[in-house]
């Protein structure tokens, strides 16, 4: 109804349950015209921005292995008994933990570094308090330019503090809590210790959003964007089922 009316439209990620219903509803959003923009925050931050930065500038040399986690202790803690109950039920949410938390550090893996050509992944329940709804996982992903990159997710993680590691023949880079670690002889004052010198965190997605709307020019997560991240999030989910890799197509 909201395409039919014209109305321009956010979304919270992801976009769709399914590969298949998010690539319709981006069809349509994209033959409408309509400004879109979808949820996802992590852009935005400094760290996320200057690594972008450096790895479009090759000052990793040849990146050889990537790592981003996006964990907390949700259901540890009991968050989703009582009034967010229905984030840990996949036939309301769509998915649980892993596609949940797992979406965000997917869209910063494919912000970075591409599409993907392969996946896999191991998804499990561990305290099994919202009945079968995944709790965590790990996923590889082989991208096409040739990069392997893990990523981590879920609600079972007592603590988190290492959100990514890039590792290059010229670089390397470890974000620990809020703080870059980062080595290249590339950058001035990169020598292994902390690393200070970022970028000002972006507006949020949904201020993005407003400024579109507004007439600013300024980048968004578009329908199609959002649609890849359903495409690859659903072949992990059936990797894990079937315990193989899955191509994307």
């Amino acid at each position: 109804p909201a395409v039919k009316h014209k109305k321009h439209l956010f979304v919270e990620k992801p976009l769709g349950f399914s590969r298949d219903d998010a690539n319709e509803m981006a069809n349509a959003i994209e033959d409408a015209g309509l400004i879109f923009q979808t949820g996802y925050f992590m852009r935005g931050q400094p760290v996320h921005q200057f690594l972008k930065a450096e790895v479009e500038k090759g000052h990793f040399g040849t990146i050889t292995s990537v790592r981003h986690s996006n964990c907390h202790s949700g259901s540890l803690g009991g968050w989703f008994d009582t009034d967010w109950r229905w984030m840990a039920d996949p036939t309301i949410a769509g998915t649980g933990a892993f596609g949940d938390l797992g979406t965000h550090s997917l869209d910063i893996l494919l912000w970075m570094f591409g599409e993907v050509e392969r996946v896999t992944a191991d998804i499990k329940v561990i305290t099994h308090r919202y009945d079968n709804c995944d709790e965590t996982g790990d996923a590889l992903l082989r991208f096409k330019n040739g990069i392997t990159a893990s990523l981590t997710a879920g609600w079972v993680s007592v603590a988190d503090p290492i959100k990514m590691i890039i590792s290059g023949t010229q670089g390397h880079a470890v974000v620990h809590g809020e703080t870059l670690y980062y080595q290249s002889s590339h950058v001035e004052g990169a020598d292994g210790g902390a690393y200070h010198d970022l970028p000002d965190m972006q507006p949020h997605a949904f201020d993005l959003f407003l400024a579109a709307l507004a007439g600013e020019n300024v980048t968004l997560v578009g329908a199609r964007e959002a649609a890849y991240r359903n495409t690859v999030m659903q072949a992990m989910y059936e990797a894990n089922t079937a315990r193989n890799w899955q191509t994307i197509q």
